[in-house]
């Protein structure tokens, strides 16, 4: 029985049930054999647990942390069934994670601000960053938002291209100056080109370099310190996107990106390709930064809204009916 309600339209829920079916596989898989023959949680389950959880790329200190909570609850039930585990484990993971968990789930919320709400897009090279903003600029065009696009990142030829194709699928502008231009200048006209447009939403793309940390910093403050002589309290959000399968290296980048610049929200993209699904779990423990996006497919629409809820529910999902 489920315990929560439903949020997601049944399309939206086989999408992710399907994307998470790698890691789910291999969770259940490692635990089944865990539990066997067993008919209460010992400390032999709890430490074949902990090595699952840390295997599943959930991290070390989080993994700490549910097996912990589960400690306390068997020492309050002396004979807790392994039955019952999966139930355990949903509540305790669906606590750690930051994300949205309230209705109207398959809208993307943008807050009222003065003048177009802008969001700073930072993450390294191949972790789907662009792909991410593509996507999104197409979700909010469909909800009838007006979108511009800042190709920011202009330290690749590549990006700006890239960028440009996805702003002609979503159907949304682009404000470009070319490959060696100054990203800062690219952000400022891009907010300009927002507000004489009237426009609701700016996408910023910056560059995904992440070999100077002290670069990379200056580089995102200017950015901000230009943004902000057009609209004072841009950027609005700042939200790193990582690459799931990737598995540790995630929270490498996460560490790097979280101590360059004031990270608000979170793009996991690749889950659909990988058992590392397990890594939403901790990053976003770990950093306390809420998850908002996760990308479980190839096409436009597969970036999806996180419902920590519907995350918690497709990862534990099996073939039994309630």
């Amino acid at each position: 029985m489920n315990f929560f309600k439903k949020l997601f339209s049944s399309e939206k829920k086989e999408s992710l049930d399907q994307g998470l079916e790698k890691t789910r596989t291999g969770f259940f898989s490692k635990l089944a054999k865990v539990i066997a023959g067993k008919s209460r949680v010992d400390e032999e389950v709890l430490d074949n647990l902990e090595e699952i959880l840390i295997s599943s790329d959930v991290g070390v200190e989080t993994t700490i942390k549910i097996i912990k909570r589960i400690e306390e609850r068997v020492a309050k039930d002396k004979f807790l069934g392994t039955d019952e585990l999966n139930n355990i484990l949903k509540e305790e993971i669906s606590a750690l994670l930051k994300g949205h968990d309230g209705e109207q789930t398959e809208q993307v919320h943008i807050p009222k601000v003065d003048g177009p709400y802008v969001i700073m897009v930072v993450g390294v090279n191949g972790v789907g960053k662009t792909t991410t903003i593509g996507k999104l600029a197409h979700q909010l065009n469909a909800q009838g938002k007006k979108v511009v696009l800042g190709a920011a990142d202009t330290f690749r030829a590549a990006a700006v291209d890239q960028l440009k194709v996805w702003g002609e699928r979503a159907n949304v502008p682009v404000v470009s100056q070319g490959m060696g231009a100054d990203p800062a200048s690219v952000a400022f006209d891009t907010i300009q080109s927002a507000v004489a447009q009237n426009a609701d939403v700016v996408l910023i793309d910056t560059a995904g370099r992440l070999h100077n940390k002290v670069g990379l910093m200056a580089e995102l403050t200017k950015i901000k310190r230009v943004m902000q002589k057009v609209t004072p309290d841009a950027p609005h959000e700042v939200m790193l996107v990582l690459d799931g399968s990737t598995g540790q290296n995630a929270f490498e980048q996460a560490k790097q990106f979280t101590a360059a610049t004031d990270v608000t929200s979170l793009a996991i993209t690749k889950i659909d390709g990988t058992a590392k699904g397990g890594v939403i779990i901790g990053i976003s423990d770990q950093f306390s930064i809420p998850v908002k996006y996760i990308g479980v497919g190839e096409k436009i629409g597969d970036l999806q809204i996180f419902n920590r809820f519907e995350f918690v529910d497709s990862l534990f999902k099996t073939e039994t009916k309630d």
